[in-house]
């Protein structure tokens, strides 16, 4: 495969073919040369083709939501994860955080290490 812009589907298909063989090839060898330009070119055109809407973190409970009713997991199971049914509702309600314990071990909030 030649290296050209993607441009098309098709151009991005090919693309991905072609990293899909070079995968695993060493740093600094032509083929792992042309791996990091194929994958800069294929994250280019996916950005242009399908922009993020915005640069924000997920929110948690969407992504919950989110779980529930496009990928087929229900909230018996999120009520399993979380300990109870009821502590599953509060938190799709917006009533409980997704978490347990001090703020401090939140995992929905990334701290500031500076």
């Amino acid at each position: 495969m030649q290296i050209r812009p993607i441009r098309t589907s098709k151009n991005h298909r090919a693309a991905l073919a072609e990293i899909e063989k070079l995968w695993g090839a060493s740093t600094g060898t032509p083929e792992g040369d042309k791996l990091d330009i194929l994958v800069t070119l294929v994250e280019t055109y996916e950005e242009r083709r399908w922009p993020l809407r915005s640069r924000r973190r997920f929110d948690p409970v969407d992504v919950l939501r989110y779980a529930i009713e496009e990928l087929g997991h229900s909230q018996a199971e999120l009520a399993d994860i979380l300990g109870s049914r009821s502590r599953a509702s509060e938190v799709l309600a917006r009533r409980r955080p997704p978490y347990s314990g001090d703020d401090s071990k939140n995992p929905c909030k990334l701290e500031n290490p500076g």
